[in-house]
């Protein structure tokens, strides 16, 4: 059986089932940095989230902005200008659509050589239902978030940031995680639209760097794998990738019936977002359609929490595993199991002017905590096996931390990782 053909697949707030939402709140800080006024830029809060009636606007165009007077989890001691908006991108079906972020940028000039730098900021997964957005958490709204202090490492460096929520976060939606090209998109589109914001002076010339962690680890590597093809202007100089979910269905298997299993409880939800035709409600039992509903009205934390130990089975009538799953066919003879492959990193990466797929042209770090209990060891030597295999510049760092610690044990060195970037510096890797 498949979904409802006359419902728009992200409006859908009760027929999905799953994909994660990395452990928030503990690093948390308290506001220290408030916002300046440009005046430029006044549309009501609510116009942010609202989603256009039909999605027409052109990638990275401002839609709607709106300035932010604090953020209350950077908690930066650097005064900053910072604006929420809503900009223009493409759905991983190469259709329109719009998303929302917020731009930050430091007061004080730029003392470094030409333009400032800009960072694309992934942020790690944060549940999917509109109220968990990161620029709500970063403008207090509500708070289950956990990367303030790597924004703020950030905007102390002088850089300026554009940290996108992601696709599927506006009033209504229900976000498609683990959806690479939809990642990808918006990561790119919120750096087009920094430099179009009113009173942001960001340069479309600017230096690029972009960085994430767990779904923003992946987010940042899909955003490296698509720059060239879809925007081939941005002057991306590096991409810093931590804690990558390189393959979902490893990543799947290892997560069901664990802790965590509520990041896979999530991530069916978002293969069933991004994939409407494939079956999916007609398999879910009674309990399998409250754990839906359940996991969109959920943030990080709690969704860790409702789901621990489930087992995806338990929530099909036909207590179907997740190899059966994978085995299902859509109308078009799609595997399950394909769809979950089309995300799979590395796969069809080189350097540029290979003629490869996804053609590279600058560094890559990729970083993991050794003790991640939640991304399998295997599958992010398997992305840096690939990345390394297909001749890109890729650096290999490890720490000793688990997930949840893996991403603030690598703020200094991602920040001073993408410093170097822009400075020009040479980076041999360490394949």
């Amino acid at each position: 059986m498949t979904k409802n053909h006359s419902i728009k697949p992200r409006n859908r707030r009760a027929a999905l089932i799953g994909a994660g939402a990395l452990l928030g709140g503990l690093f948390a800080v308290p506001a220290t940095a408030t916002a300046g006024t440009s005046g430029a830029c006044s549309d009501p809060d609510a116009a942010i989230y609202r989603p256009p009636v039909t999605a027409s606007a052109a990638p990275g165009e401002v839609i709607a902005c709106r300035t932010v007077d604090s953020l209350p989890m950077v908690g930066s001691g650097t005064p900053i200008n910072a604006w929420k908006v809503q900009y223009g991108s493409t759905d991983g079906h190469g259709r329109k659509d719009a998303v929302a972020g917020t731009v930050i940028v430091p007061r004080e000039a730029w003392k470094g050589p030409g333009e400032r730098p800009l960072i694309a900021f992934v942020p790690g997964t944060l549940g999917i239902g509109p109220q968990c957005a990161f620029s709500k958490q970063l403008a207090g709204e509500y708070q289950d978030a956990y990367e303030g202090p790597n924004i703020a490492a950030l905007l102390k460096a002088g850089f300026a940031v554009a940290a996108t929520d992601g696709a599927g976060y506006l009033d209504g939606q229900v976000h498609p995680y683990v959806s690479g090209a939809d990642a990808g998109h918006a990561v790119l589109d919120v750096v087009r639209a920094a430099s179009r914001l009113p009173g942001s002076r960001v340069s479309p010339d600017a230096r690029v760097g972009i960085w994430g962690y767990s779904e923003g680890g992946s987010g940042s590597l899909w955003a490296a794998q698509l720059a060239k093809s879809y925007a081939p202007e941005v002057k991306v100089a590096g991409v810093a990738s931590g804690g990558i979910p390189g393959d979902l269905k490893q990543v799947g298997n290892a997560l069901d019936g664990g802790a965590f299993a509520g990041f896979l409880v999530d991530a069916v939800i978002g293969l069933s977002v991004t994939h409407p035709d494939m079956p999916f409600d007609g398999l879910l039992n009674d309990t399998g359609r409250q754990a839906v509903k359940d996991a969109e009205s959920l943030c990080a934390v709690g969704t860790v929490a409702r789901f621990t130990g489930v087992h995806i089975e338990n929530y099909t009538k036909d207590k179907l595993t997740l190899d059966q799953l994978y085995a299902l066919r859509g109308p078009d003879g799609t595997t399950w199991g394909e769809v979950a492959d089309t995300n799979k990193l590395g796969v069809g990466v080189g350097p540029s002017g290979s003629g490869a797929r996804y053609e590279i042209g600058f560094p890559v770090l990729q970083y993991r905590g050794l003790l991640d209990e939640v991304i399998p060891a295997d599958t992010g030597q398997a992305t840096r096996r690939a990345y390394c295999e297909a001749g890109i510049a890729t650096q290999w760092t490890s720490y000793a931390g688990d997930h949840l610690l893996g991403d603030p044990q690598a703020i200094g060195d991602s920040v001073n990782w993408l410093t170097d970037r822009f400075a020009g510096k040479p980076m041999p890797g360490n394949c």
